[in-house]
């Protein structure tokens, strides 16, 4: 655990990407209390400097001994980097919250989402893992529901934004809309077809079943992060040519009946939501609206009338902030909270 102090060093690793540039500015934005702040990238990247309260922070390469004296380190590096240099980290005595895939369904390794499931930071052993964007918002909207009506199903079809991808993809994106208009031809680089003015129901690699392997994130993170592995979920995950922000179609169903007005009232009073729902008034989330918030927006709220007890909404959220940064950064708050 954290020890309680005034001031924190922290440490941001991979913090020349996407991710890597929005948690600076997160921590920055909420006053997180930094003693000292250290950025590792590339080797491609050492020497280059970021800005951090207007100073101008370099950027060093890692090193086995580069996480001595460091409080907390956020990474957001890949699954690769964080496989080698998050063990690393922890021997060093920091606590790593780590933002890739490597070490989500570790048993040994808690996967945190602070309006969910705080009390799992107790029992970390140095690594705590942030978990997927698109399961990220989910699951703020599922468990207030479940507390209320327990879930038997979910069926959640995504619309996910290229920055989910990094920056190479928002350049892809905006490059293939500037040559479409311009008659030039087409490139793609990122994805295996065209991005701009398309969508493509493919994010992540093919497995044997059938599903991506981001639409099996979405399955396994949300019953280890609810704590409930009775809940079924069933995912298609899909890129589409927005630049920021994930929108998901949820379908829920419960043991107890609700209404819409019920769910809209639990939903208003839970953390991290906002209740953004006056279809008549053409209100409801939008990507374009929401784009460097932190909450995440629920609309159409309606009841399935195809079964019994059946919820249908839309929720949208900044994949970039609480997908990401934001919710790493609260991470590391929460464990500052409960510091001896």
């Amino acid at each position: 655990m954290i020890k309680k102090k005034n001031s924190y060093v922290v440490a941001v690793v991979g913090a020349t990407g996407a991710v890597g540039n929005e948690m600076i500015s997160t921590l920055e934005q909420r006053n997180f209390p930094v003693e000292k702040i250290r950025l590792f990238a590339s080797e491609r990247s050492e020497g280059k400097d970021l800005e951090f309260h207007g100073n101008q922070i370099p950027v060093e390469a890692l090193k086995e001994d580069s996480f001595k004296g460091i409080d907390i380190a956020l990474f957001s590096a890949g699954a690769e980097r964080s496989k080698i240099w998050a063990p690393v980290a922890a021997k060093s005595g920091c606590v790593v919250v780590d933002n890739s895939s490597q070490w989500r369904m570790d048993p040994e390794v808690p996967l945190v989402v602070p309006e969910v499931n705080t009390h799992d930071l107790k029992w970390h052993k140095g690594i705590i893992a942030n978990p997927n964007c698109s399961t990220i918002q989910m699951v703020v909207v599922l468990k207030p529901i479940h507390d209320a009506a327990k879930i038997k199903r979910v069926v959640v079809t995504t619309f996910q934004s290229v920055s989910g991808t990094g920056k190479k993809a928002m350049d892809e994106l905006l490059q293939q809309t500037t040559d479409i208009l311009n008659f030039r031809e087409i490139k793609c680089n990122v994805y295996p077809h065209q991005i701009a003015f398309n969508v493509l129901p493919h994010i992540d690699k093919f497995l044997e079943n059938g599903y991506t392997k981001e639409e099996m994130k979405m399955v396994n993170e949300t019953q280890k992060i609810i704590g409930d592995y009775s809940i079924r979920v069933t995912a298609t995950t899909v890129r589409v040519p927005v630049f920021r922000c994930h929108s998901e179609s949820l379908n829920i169903e419960t043991e107890k009946k609700m209404t819409p007005d019920e769910v809209r009232a639990i939903l208003a009073g839970a953390p991290g939501i906002i209740v953004f729902d006056a279809p008549d008034k053409n209100v409801y989330p939008l990507p374009v609206e929401i784009a460097g918030k932190d909450d995440t927006y629920v609309g159409r709220i309606r009841e399935d009338e195809s079964i019994e007890n059946g919820i249908n909404m839309w929720i949208v959220a900044d994949n970039l902030r609480k997908g990401a940064a934001l919710n790493a950064v609260q991470i590391a708050e929460k464990l500052i909270e409960m510091a001896d």
